[in-house]
């Protein structure tokens, strides 16, 4: 069976030997920028916007590495060509680039140590992402507001895509022990606006109007950007403003937005629900127009992997995934 490679320090290796010491400064401190990526029809995706933000965090954070935009771009490309005959035929690539400081100085003398910043380019199926999403389409998300709040970009700025994320999964874990089925957190900022979710931006419509949290104490999604376009193509007017929960009880639609998955309905918000508790037509319109433009049907792709895959053994349920946390005895 063959495996998948994984660009690691300018070299190829597999899945299994792509390691980072137990002294690199990203298990230490959460110290890793990092971009995630998804193609259609697999053809990338944003890639140089990807690729873009990647950068302004490494400059930000004052991670210096010794490859250009270019050079990653190239082994992004490179990478999906080692994987091509690894990924079935049908799915699409899903890259992971991390950038970590690398060792901390006191561990720099530590012999057999590879030293320098990490550089790691991996490709694994989009599928795994979107395992179980399928059915949110149909039945919607019931968003939970978490006792977890956003950290202020005063503190910690959100719009550097970082691995320091623990407060992302304490709101799953949260989210995680509410009755009902398809919960996601949303987080509130240190004001009590709405903010975002724990890796997705979030969306209500408003007489027609798109609008979206302000940018401040967010990650500024490539997917959040995409829909500001997709607005500017059907002729809707799409805006930043503070959201207060209220305004999320009385809006007409609601959606969250995400690199893997694109765009998912929201029916409701604490159980409350959200005009008519059903898709509205402004979330149709976009995905609809979102699938035009790449060439392919996102609802219709998520759906028929969930299908296929019925019957393949999920990933553990009961583990923390970046997009929900199930409790043991649920």
């Amino acid at each position: 069976m063959k495996k998948r490679k994984v660009f690691f320090n300018n070299k190829f290796v597999t899945e299994d030997l792509a390691k980072i010491s137990i002294y690199d400064s990203a298990l230490m401190f959460g110290d890793m920028v990092f971009e995630m990526t998804r193609s259609f029809n697999r053809n990338q995706f944003k890639l140089e916007e990807h690729i873009d933000r990647l950068f302004y965090g490494l400059k930000i954070l004052r991670i210096d590495i010794p490859m250009s935009k270019k050079d990653i771009i190239e082994k992004c490309n490179e990478t999906i060509d080692q994987n091509k005959d690894v990924l079935a035929s049908d799915d699409e690539d899903r890259l992971m680039i991390d950038v970590s400081r690398g060792l901390l100085g006191i561990y720099q003398d530590i012999e057999g140590l590879e030293k320098g910043p990490n550089i790691i380019i991996a490709n694994f199926p989009l599928r795994w992402t979107v395992r179980n999403m399928g059915k949110l389409f149909d039945e919607g998300i019931n968003l939970v507001i978490t006792s977890q709040r956003a950290i202020p970009s005063m503190y910690m700025d959100p719009k550097i895509k970082n691995r320091s994320r623990l407060f992302y999964l304490t709101a799953n874990i949260e989210a995680g022990l509410h009755k009902g089925k398809n919960n996601w957190a949303i987080l509130l900022d240190k004001d009590g606006f709405v903010s975002e979710g724990t890796g997705d931006n979030f969306f209500i419509v408003k007489n027609n109007h798109v609008i979206t949290p302000k940018g401040t104490h967010i990650l500024r999604g490539i997917s959040r950007d995409y829909i500001f376009e997709l607005c500017e193509q059907l002729n809707l007017d799409c805006y930043e403003k503070d959201i207060e929960p209220y305004d999320v009880y009385t809006a007409d639609e609601a959606f969250i937005t995400g690199t893997p998955f694109c765009m998912l309905p929201v029916f409701s918000m604490n159980a409350l629900s959200i005009g008519e508790g059903k898709r509205g037509p402004i979330f149709d319109k976009l995905l609809n127009k979102w699938s035009k433009n790449v060439g392919l049907d996102i609802e219709n792709q998520i759906k028929i992997w969930n299908a296929n895959d019925e019957k393949v053994v999920n990933l553990n349920q009961n583990i923390a995934t970046p997009y929900s946390f199930k409790k043991v005895n649920d």
